[in-house]
């Protein structure tokens, strides 16, 4: 399926969260007097850093101007409604379905789609079982 979201819809096939890593990486954190937004790690004999510049380029997300979203008028989930009637939760799978589908009653629907799967099983690693409360 091709989107804006590129291999994001895929990634799950690609790669496997390994925790192990992670701490690994998060125990070779260094402190430092430098910017809030960037880590450094000690990395063999080498100190690296990580800043939004690397997040960029590793995951595709861009960082920048946040526009003002106090003018659009919220509807209380007319998107729930569209795709997942009559379920409390909504599970990866029911999503991927979905998006898989590709049929779309509103033009951003897609979108907002892609925006919950990875929000929640992406940026934030949630656990592919786990259902998301609508």
């Amino acid at each position: 399926m091709a989107s804006c979201f590129g291999h994001f819809i895929s990634m799950h096939q690609e790669l496997k969260f390994s925790g192990g890593v992670i701490n690994q990486l998060l125990l070779r954190e260094l402190d430092h007097d430098g910017p809030t937004d960037e880590r450094r790690f000690l990395l063999g004999n080498h100190v690296v850093r990580f800043l939004k510049v690397e997040f960029s380029l590793i995951t595709g997300l861009r960082f920048g101007f946040v526009p003002d979203t106090s003018m659009y008028v919220a509807v209380e989930n007319d998107i729930h409604q569209r795709y997942f009637p009559g379920h409390d939760e909504v599970s990866l799978d029911d999503l991927r379905v979905v998006l898989t589908r590709g049929e779309f009653q509103q033009a951003y629907d897609a979108v907002k789609l892609c925006l919950i799967y990875m929000l929640n099983w992406i940026l934030m690693g949630v656990d592919e079982r786990l259902k998301i409360p609508v």
